[in-house]
């Protein structure tokens, strides 16, 4: 078998006995790299640490790419100025965070009879977010909710 060396050299072509004395000689693993190949190619490394550097590349590329999560920010249609304006700053701070947003006006009783308010003040926030983030999904009623999905810019 060929082997490769823990610097990335090649040492030749070897006996597996021999390949298994020089891996335990520098303390490591002798790990086939390329079994199909003529001769097969191994490697004298450290294979606990390989897995682990493996382990940080993959848990550090899923780290990068959280940007699909989704926050959510629940009123009510007669939501007063102060209490809007404060939901406001939270949405402006999840879309400056990269997060899509979801903001819903829930409605309870009879105020469902006034689905009109809750129209008015989505458009009210809509048209205030517009330089933080863009509609993703047009604001559209599910169940007795009033349902708007806004995306970062």
């Amino acid at each position: 078998m060929r082997v490769i060396g823990q610097e990335g050299d090649q040492l030749g072509i070897m006996s597996v006995q021999e390949a298994l004395e020089q891996a335990s000689n520098f303390g490591l693993d002798l790990v086939e790299v390329s079994p199909n190949t003529d001769p097969p190619v191994c490697k004298i490394m450290d294979h606990g640490r390989y897995k682990y550097l493996q382990s940080k590349k993959s848990h550090d590329a899923k780290k990068k790419q959280a940007g699909g999560h989704l926050k959510e920010v629940k009123m009510r249609p007669k939501t007063e100025e102060h209490d809007l304006q404060v939901k406001l700053r939270n949405i402006e701070r999840f879309l400056g965070g990269g997060y899509k947003t979801k903001i819903s006006i829930v409605f309870r009783g009879r105020e469902l009879a006034h689905k009109n308010l809750g129209e008015r003040m989505m458009e009210r926030i809509i048209e205030e977010t517009k330089e933080w983030g863009v509609v993703e999904h047009t604001p559209r009623f599910e169940g007795r909710s009033f349902v708007v999905i806004l995306a970062p810019l």
